[in-house]
């Protein structure tokens, strides 16, 4: 005895979902609150000392002013990264308020007053300013914001304003402030952008998967339009047709019922509905539709146990075994020997085989347009996520060996002829 196979449609895609997909939105809630407890202990840490010692600058006005409004937009920014509103907003106003304050340091100065000639308070905010405009605007607006207030607090610092700080000096303590705010500006860019590549690949990747669903129920549609169409309708109206005997009338009458009770089930079954069903009552069903027929089969039944399996799998199961059980009878030839059997599976698994010591065939010769075993048994198993295999050959019989679950049983290897 030889032995053939066919090629089965893949599997099911499964969805496998990340337990914490990484999402712009979820960065930008880390960032907004990173840099507002930056933006809190850093410049409170950095620049209140320094602010502390330059209360007796010459702009008392100026200083109750600027220092309240500084610090408490800081506690307002942190409030708002918390409660997760406003934070642009909020991250936006203190830019405003800090460039502000910056313009009008040295408008600020009394006249004849005595100026600090140290490093001014306001310098150790800018790293935090630099941050928090690279939260509030496009990076753009947020690159020129930082080169701006650095390149004007340079400036007026070389000024007797500013204290007269030399020239190289200046642009010293400019380009520490520079060096700093342009790393927190890359950083937070960088992370930004890390993160909405990744949203735009899971939304591709999602879009792929739904595409791939989409194509896999079509071609399971199309499988089940198919051996629908041949089970329900082409076989029994050749059967009838045929019928010029009457034990032949008696088979085309029971295939008649058969298929309408099976269109009945058809249209009125819920395939997802997560419907469980015994493998006794699958064997029941099929023993039942044997006895029904024009010519014997032997049963071979050993016990099933009480597991059960998904109700359109089992439907499946049925429908492929009835069909083999038609090819048998339609084509084995009258003095065949014909049986059927089922029996579990260790460790989980339903099989069934229906044999016949007839014609047999080879299945290579089967035409393309033939859909009685390519899809009423094989590729309509293969999408229930069982598997079927044909075993025959010219003159030596078939046997159809239905099983589900597809999957091996581990340990058990079966040693078939060709895999369908």
């Amino acid at each position: 005895m030889t032995a053939s196979s066919l090629r089965q449609p893949p599997p099911l895609p499964q969805s496998k979902q990340p337990r914490n997909p990484i999402s712009r939105k979820q960065v930008e809630r880390v960032l907004s609150r990173s840099v507002a407890v930056f933006g809190l202990v850093f410049g409170g840490v950095q620049s209140v000392p320094a602010m502390l010692d330059q209360v007796a600058a010459p702009y008392p006005v100026w200083l109750y002013t600027v220092v309240p409004a500084l610090y408490g937009t800081l506690v307002i920014i942190f409030i708002a990264s918390v409660a997760q509103r406003a934070i642009r907003l909020t991250m936006g106003l203190f830019t405003v308020v800090y460039a502000i304050a910056l313009v009008t340091w040295p408008i600020a100065i009394m006249p004849g007053a005595d100026i600090f000639s140290g490093i001014h308070w306001l310098n150790y905010l800018i790293n935090v300013a630099a941050a928090m405009a690279t939260i509030a605007f496009r990076p753009t607006l947020a690159s020129l914001y930082v080169a701006g207030t650095i390149a004007f607090y340079v400036a007026v610092r070389a000024t007797p304003l500013g204290g007269g700080a030399p020239l190289l000096l200046a642009i010293l303590e400019g380009f520490y402030a520079l060096f700093l705010s342009g790393i927190v500006v890359v950083v937070i860019t960088l992370i930004r952008s890390a993160a909405s590549s990744v949203d735009t690949a899971q939304s591709t990747a999602l879009d792929r998967y739904s595409f791939a669903v989409r194509q896999h129920a079509t071609e399971v549609e199309r499988v089940q339009v198919d051996a629908i169409v041949h089970d329900s309708v082409l076989t029994t109206l050749i059967s009838a047709a045929r019928a010029y005997t009457p034990e032949a009338q008696a088979l085309a009458a029971t295939m008649a019922g058969n298929a309408i009770g099976y269109l009945r089930d058809a249209a009125a079954a819920s395939p997802d509905d997560g419907t469980m069903v015994r493998y006794s009552t699958v064997i029941d069903r099929i023993t039942e539709t044997a006895g029904q027929l024009s010519a014997p089969f032997e049963l071979r039944l050993k016990s099933v146990g009480t597991r059960s399996m998904p109700a359109h799998a089992a439907e499946t199961m049925y429908s492929a075994a009835v069909q083999a059980m038609m090819n048998s009878l339609t084509h084995a030839g009258a003095d065949a020997t014909r049986w059927v059997s089922a029996r579990s599976i260790p460790h989980g698994g339903l099989r069934v085989e229906v044999g016949d010591t007839g014609k047999g065939f080879s299945m290579e010769n089967i035409a393309s347009e033939r859909l009685g075993v390519r899809v009423s048994i094989i590729e309509r198993l293969a999408n229930a996520g069982g598997r079927a295999t044909i075993v025959s050959a010219p003159g030596e019989g078939t046997v159809v060996k239905l099983r589900w679950p597809h999957a091996e049983p581990p340990g058990r290897p079966e040693r078939e002829g060709g895999d369908a």
